[in-house]
């Protein structure tokens, strides 16, 4: 039922983390995978594991205005479009920098709003295609150090339900999905240690994080033709988790 043979999909941030295991879960729906990155070495290792073959990848840093541009005019049009590159990011609030403040939002918010736009603006997005954005429950679940990326996070949602009513009339879907924790090298990345991460991932109902393949379902349902009447829509999965 999640069948996406014949589509033609775009997944940014594809290199690791939920961005490979989204590419990774639409092969094996039998769609065709353009990936974006900036890891070449793990782009390569992402196209290792999918299925198929045919899939594309293209190093680009989405933040370079020219190079952004550079990387639209060579694509071609798309069924399916999935957000997902990201960083994050802990200061508390009284030691932000203007540069911390550029940083996250350059490449949570600026980067896929200005792909987006570009995509739509060069005629690469097909009529009845779907477009989600990965997004996160840190919108509305504030924690400590964590202000500019959930600042990142909530824009980002609020830009997808504007989109989404602007392209409604040809028939194109605009959702969110919002995760909770999930096991990544952002996280790891985020100066928390193992033994805490293990010890918070008790909270959940489930009594686990998510995985990127958790994740990844989710996203080939909402690029399938089975959600076709599902637009402006933010989902969180979080394990059963109200982490309010």
């Amino acid at each position: 039922m999640y069948n996406l043979a014949g589509k033609t999909l775009l997944v940014t941030g594809a290199s690791s983390g939920i961005g490979r295991g989204i590419a990774i879960c639409c092969s094996k729906a039998g769609a065709n995978v353009v990936i974006v990155g900036r890891n070449e070495e793990r782009l390569k290792q992402t196209i290792d594991l999918m299925d198929g073959e045919g899939h594309q990848k293209f190093i680009c840093d989405l933040t370079n205005a020219e190079a952004l541009k550079n990387f639209v005019s060579q694509l071609p049009q798309f069924d399916g479009i999935v957000h997902c590159a990201g960083i994050g990011q802990r200061i508390p609030v009284r030691l932000l920098t203007e540069n911390d403040i550029d940083k996250v939002m350059d490449v949570n918010f600026k980067a896929p709003v200005l792909l987006q736009s570009m995509l739509l603006q060069q005629k690469k997005v097909k009529k009845c295609a779907s477009i989600v954005f990965i997004a996160s429950i840190a919108s509305w679940s504030p924690s400590v150090g964590n202000s500019i990326y959930s600042a990142s996070k909530g824009a980002i949602i609020s830009f997808a339900n504007c989109l989404s009513l602007e392209l409604a009339p040809r028939q194109i879907r605009v959702n969110c999905i919002s995760p909770a924790m999930v096991w990544t090298d952002l996280i790891m990345d985020d100066g928390i240690t193992e033994e805490q991460l293990r010890e918070d991932e008790n909270r959940y109902p489930l009594k686990r994080y998510g995985k990127p393949e958790d994740v990844a379902n989710l996203a080939v349902y909402l690029l399938s033709d089975l959600s076709s009447w599902m637009t402006g829509s933010n989902i969180n999965i979080t394990g059963g988790g109200k982490l309010s």
